[in-house]
């Protein structure tokens, strides 16, 4: 690669990245490169795997991070939630929707659905438009509840105008940690436009 690169001349927007096969150096560039936007995370081939177009033979390693956002709204029911879906507060105090959960597991959709409460008259994300997924058209029913719990969440590095593009993994709700109620707190920017109808239980 170092001599193609001398060859063409390439540059920008071409980049050549260093490798290694030590497992410690590996470790650190997940963690201190991933600082930089646009960089997710690591991707990991065999010593002696050739790259073949079209095929999904490398492997991804993406960042992780441990945050925590609001639970604002769930699919399927409040008795049987299925999915989570997430918001933070943005600069004007409106809570925004900032990403989508991963399948809850069964035992913890069960526990969920004991601490959850449908959404009460003016709900902050009446009328917000949902998508199944990041940048789809697709829209997601949601059913709305009432902000007052804090999920702890393990998320990706791949943001884009404060939303996650891709689904958060839910971790465990944080009874210690109070629901954001004004804008000096839970501040997040504006996550991109969704559509697809939320709604409030009947």
């Amino acid at each position: 690669m170092e001599h193609l690169f001398a060859d063409r001349g390439l540059g920008a927007p071409w980049t050549l990245c260093p490798q290694t096969t030590d497992v410690a150096t590996a470790k650190e560039r997940l963690t201190s490169w991933t600082q930089v936007p646009g960089v997710e995370g690591l991707v990991i081939r065999g010593s002696g795997q050739r790259y073949v177009p079209g095929a999904r033979a490398l492997y991804e390693v993406r960042r992780r991070d441990t945050t925590g956002a609001v639970v604002a709204a769930i699919t399927v029911t409040v008795r049987r939630p299925q999915t989570l879906v997430l918001g933070r507060l943005d600069e004007t105090g409106a809570l925004r929707p900032v990403g989508r959960g991963t399948p809850l597991l069964r035992d913890v959709a069960r526990a969920l659905a004991g601490r959850l409460t449908s959404a009460e008259p003016g709900h902050p994300s009446v009328g917000v438009r949902f998508t199944t997924s990041w940048r789809s058209q697709a829209p997601l029913d949601v059913v709305l509840v009432e902000p007052e719990l804090v999920a702890e969440i393990t998320v990706d590095t791949a943001l884009e105008r404060g939303a996650w593009r891709h689904p958060v993994r839910f971790a465990r709700l944080r009874p210690d940690v109070a629901a954001p109620t004004s804008r000096t707190s839970g501040r997040a920017p504006s996550p991109p436009p969704v559509t697809g109808r939320a709604h409030r239980p009947r």
